[in-house]
């Protein structure tokens, strides 16, 4: 196994900062989507949704092409070219002159972002293994986790003093800013004796290996379907707060208070995996998503669709707190079997994983009728089709793509 390039903290440090710019570019713009639904006269409001799923379907481009890429030229040359294209998709949606353009911007941005959610997974799996990698992972899940807790206040408080054009320049100097921190303190992670080639036959070989493992498959759509439920709640959170119980500019800070527990249950996992083990705190987390958002249910039903602010508050909260216990245990569960096509493997997990988190909030979306309905189901149908992937899983060997 090679060397540590730096001391635990920092690594952790510096991968919860390259995976947080794709959080900060969700999170940091929802507070403006009223300002940016004024400024280009759109006729539905909710129209503004599109900044999100265009951004993940961006993501999911650029998620099929560069883990390969950095299989091949290695993981650092990868890191900087995507956070390069980042930048000019935050160059165009910044200066764009209509909601198209934005939308153009934001496509741009979730291709160049891939690289950052992609290929950091990909370094901590060049370094870690098993329950080790879910530490890290859960540790650094639990650090990025503090960017969508504080991005809408930061991106309300830029937006209204600057206007939202301003939240574009804080994405350009956080992206200039980590390829600074990334090229002057992270070694390349996978040696030169490692690289594949960028050989069409090698490549089609790999990926029908990996697209064709059980283990991987599994991991992929029960992580994807669980985002889903989150890509619901994010798409309609400001929209919700504001109808339902008129909330606007305390926004930021009832999201931060639903974005503390799953920093918390992360913080939690990384103390716990070591002992308990992945699949042990998976079904724990399933379990709890399962049983609180049947219950979420039957309480939004008793009050035809919006519950009091306290339980609504309440229930998301506790619904939330079962996700630190999931992402960091699934994905590493899928990337134990990838070993030398990291890269490849950590793409196409992630792609297939974005193509169902957009496909099924996509469908949840359709349903929106000015009630919590859509989000809670979205949430409970993928906790029950992820305990069945996940016992699947934990019956199949880990075995080496």
């Amino acid at each position: 196994m090679a060397l540590r390039p730096l001391k635990t903290t920092e690594f952790v440090l510096l991968c919860s900062a390259l995976i947080s710019l794709t959080s900060f570019s969700i999170d940091g713009i929802l507070p403006a989507f009223r300002q940016i639904s004024l400024d280009f006269e759109l006729n539905d409001a909710t129209d503004t949704q599109y900044l999100i799923s265009l951004f993940f379907f961006g993501m999911v481009f650029g998620e099929m092409t560069v883990g390969a890429i950095s299989d091949a030229i290695g993981r650092k040359k990868t890191l900087a070219g995507g956070l390069v294209i980042f930048c000019v998709g935050t160059i165009v949606a910044m200066t764009a002159v209509s909601m198209e353009m934005v939308l153009v911007g934001r496509f741009i941005q979730g291709i160049g972002v891939s690289g950052s959610k992609v290929i950091t997974r990909a370094v901590v799996r060049d370094l870690y293994d098993g329950e080790a990698m879910a530490r890290i992972m859960s540790f650094v899940i639990m650090t990025f986790i503090l960017v969508p807790m504080i991005a809408p206040a930061i991106g309300q408080v830029i937006s209204n003093a600057f206007g939202w054009e301003a939240i574009f320049l804080a994405y350009l100097i956080m992206a200039i800013g980590l390829m600074a921190w990334m090229g002057f303190r992270l070694p390349e992670t996978l040696a030169i004796e490692n690289r594949l080639p960028l050989s069409g036959p090698v490549l089609m070989r790999n990926a029908l290996a990996i697209l064709t493992h059980r283990r991987v498959v599994a991991c992929s759509v029960s992580s994807g379907l669980i985002f889903s439920g989150t890509l619901v709640y994010l798409s309609f959170a400001p929209t919700m707060f504001y109808e339902f119980y008129g909330i606007e500019d305390e926004f930021p800070l009832y999201f931060a208070i639903l974005a503390l527990p799953i920093g918390l249950s992360s913080f939690v996992n990384g103390k716990l995996v070591m002992r308990f083990g992945m699949y042990r705190l998976c079904m724990l987390g399933l379990f709890l998503m399962i049983f609180v958002n049947a219950v979420f249910w039957a309480v939004a039903l008793a009050h035809d669709g919006v519950p009091p602010f306290w339980l609504f508050m309440t229930m998301f909260f506790a619904s939330f707190g079962c996700i630190g216990l999931l992402f960091g245990n699934i994905n590493t569960m899928g990337m134990q079997s990838l070993g030398r096509v990291a890269g490849l493997g950590s793409s196409l997990m992630f792609s297939l994983s974005s193509l169902v988190a957009v496909g099924a909030s996509v469908f949840w979306g359709q349903f929106y009728d000015q009630t919590v309905g859509p989000v809670i189901l979205a949430y409970l149908f993928a906790g029950i089709a992820a305990m069945i992937l996940v016992f699947v899983v934990n019956r199949s060997p880990v075995a080496p793509v």
